[in-house]
């Protein structure tokens, strides 16, 4: 019993368990790797320049299919070979006196492409709004950020997902190089990715 415990205290993996009045301390089980998935990141060397291009290299993917993704079914539900998986789109706004002096900001989270135009056309056109600020309203390019991730169903039968970012694309949860290098060959061929 005391080595049991001195164990327990060196690798820090053990649990109290009571029994009729007593305390024993009982071994935890480890997780134990089954797979290896990767994932792989491209940081581009500039950042996307605007939401239409962004959505403009989703769109083309989703329509052109260039990684070879094929049909399947689950759970009975039939999808495409790559479909849109979650995507977000934020909005920034700065408030400037003046001055040009930043005196406030906004930043507008949107669901989608369409929302996210909406929201920040609101936004700027809000004159309450600015007025409470206390400056005009001002879109910061610049600092407004895109995610589109992609679920792909590669012909051998695995899924794993493509990560569109203003600043990177990432390819995650792939077990076979060749997925990424037939994603990589594809991104040569896209100028904004670069």
């Amino acid at each position: 019993m005391i080595e049991k415990k001195s164990a327990c205290r060196t690798l820090g993996k053990c649990r109290l368990i009571l029994r009729a009045g007593r305390q024993e301390r009982a071994t935890m089980a480890d997780f134990i790797e089954t797979n290896n998935t990767r994932t792989a990141v491209r940081e581009l060397a500039a950042p996307i320049a605007d939401v239409a291009t962004f959505a403009a290299i989703v769109q083309e993917v989703l329509d052109t299919n260039p990684f070879g993704c094929v049909g399947y079914i689950q759970g009975g539900v039939n999808h495409d070979g790559v479909e849109k998986n979650r995507e977000s789109y934020t909005a920034k706004i700065n408030y400037e006196d003046l001055d040009a002096n930043r005196v406030g900001s906004i930043s507008a989270k949107a669901p989608g492409v369409a929302a996210f135009e909406t929201v920040a056309t609101d936004i700027l056109a809000d004159t309450a709004l600015a007025t409470a600020m206390g400056g005009d309203p001002v879109r910061d390019y610049a600092h407004e950020s895109y995610s589109c991730q992609l679920k792909c169903h590669d012909p051998s039968g695995e899924i794993y997902y493509v990560t569109f970012g203003r600043d990177n694309v990432r390819i995650t949860s792939y077990q076979d190089d060749a997925i990424r290098t037939t994603v990589e060959a594809w991104a040569d061929t896209v100028p904004a990715l670069a």
